[in-house]
């Protein structure tokens, strides 16, 4: 009889609910990322030829890799 007890005392316990995550504190965090993403999107994808930021071939040795890989052609 006290484990009857017991059982309906712990069953009658409400879950917590999950914390609310305001959206205003989490979309400059996303924006902030998306601009990272878009700027590590260029130096893969683009940055040779004529749109170059840096001179030479540097950046494009260091993410030559990176860029087969997301299918960009170079060579």
């Amino acid at each position: 009889m006290a484990d009857a007890v017991v059982n309906a005392a712990v069953s009658a316990t409400p879950a917590p609910a999950p914390a609310a995550l305001p959206v205003r504190a989490v979309l400059p965090w996303a924006l902030f990322v998306g601009l990272l993403a878009l700027i590590a999107l260029y130096f893969v994808g683009a940055e040779q030829g004529v749109t170059s930021v840096f001179a030479g071939t540097d950046v494009h040795e260091w993410v030559h890799d990176g860029r087969h890989l997301l299918g960009f052609p170079c060579h």
